[in-house]
């Protein structure tokens, strides 16, 4: 049984689910994901490899959602180790000046606001030595992809920023930009693509875990 905590938000599939396995079981898996079939399956597979997660079936948008789990880490843990934030909304591609208002809203909840919402909760749970991690996906500023490309950007300057004031102090912040991976994600960017020549998500997680040495 570990006493290392790692909290993943938007853990229910893609990379998020991919690093929960890969860190497990040197960590207790904290999952947070809105789909409560999703986190069992992935339970389900946490277990066989020997490790253990609690589930927290959440829409990380809804703040008192996020505040009722951090209270509850720190009421079990005391603080968390590890921080890994996944968690994304990805707007249909649009042409700029037809893209609807409401894709517009749920980008900004979920990549930006709840990103700038999660960073004070969850900062004095990792402390001065705990760790958070954030992935870049870089499309500000390419067709088609405005509401995407611009809250995901958004959603890394709250990451950088975070890193430049911490960088004495900690927690100590990374900024990873993953390999393409066949995820839901890029099958609604890219329909067309060959997903044979992407990197398996359970592949990219145990390299970005060895490369950030998470598994230490």
């Amino acid at each position: 049984m570990t006493d290392r905590t790692a909290l993943i938000t938007g853990a229910s599939r893609g990379l998020g689910a991919a690093l929960a396995e890969a860190l497990a079981p040197g960590y207790h898996i904290i999952a947070v994901a809105r789909t409560t079939g999703a986190l069992e399956e992935l339970d389900d597979r946490i277990k066989a490899k020997g490790g253990a997660a609690t589930l927290a079936p959440m829409d990380v948008a809804l703040p008192e959602a996020m505040q009722q789990l951090c209270r509850s880490i720190y009421d079990r843990w005391g603080g968390l180790d590890l921080w890994l934030h996944t968690a994304a909304h990805a707007a249909p591609l649009s042409v700029t000046s037809h893209a609807a208002e409401k894709d517009l809203t749920k980008s900004i909840d979920v990549n930006v606001t709840a990103t700038g919402r999660l960073i004070p909760y969850v900062a004095p749970l990792l402390g001065q030595s705990g760790r958070a991690v954030f992935f870049d996906d870089p499309h500000a500023g390419e067709k088609f992809f405005s509401h995407y490309g611009a809250t995901k950007a958004a959603q890394i300057a709250f990451a950088r920023s975070w890193q430049a004031e911490t960088a004495r102090t900690g927690p100590h912040i990374d900024i990873v930009e993953p390999r393409p991976m066949p995820t839901a994600i890029r099958a609604r960017f890219f329909p067309g693509e060959d997903r044979t020549a992407l990197t398996p998500c359970q592949e990219e997680a145990q390299r970005i875990v060895g490369a950030l040495g998470l598994a230490d």
